[in-house]
């Protein structure tokens, strides 16, 4: 899922989350359940956000595994 993806899915679940707080109460179960939909998905946002972006290095060695100096040894 990209970036802009979780974004307007994000404002899909608040929009959902509002509408089932008036309808059902905003201290119903299901309000908190929507609510807790909404922050699962803005985690997944922050998460994806926190992830550096690969250096040439790394881009190297994910092209060219066989690679002397991209080899990875176990002790």
């Amino acid at each position: 899922m990209t970036n802009s993806d979780i974004n307007s899915r994000i404002e899909q679940e608040r929009a959902e989350a509002r509408q089932v707080c008036d309808t059902s109460g905003a201290t119903s179960g299901e309000c908190a359940a929507a609510w807790d939909a909404v922050e699962e998905l803005q985690a997944e946002a922050s998460h994806q956000k926190q992830e550096s972006p690969k250096n040439s290095f790394q881009t190297y060695c994910d092209e060219n595994p066989e690679a002397a100096e991209c080899r990875i040894y176990d002790d």
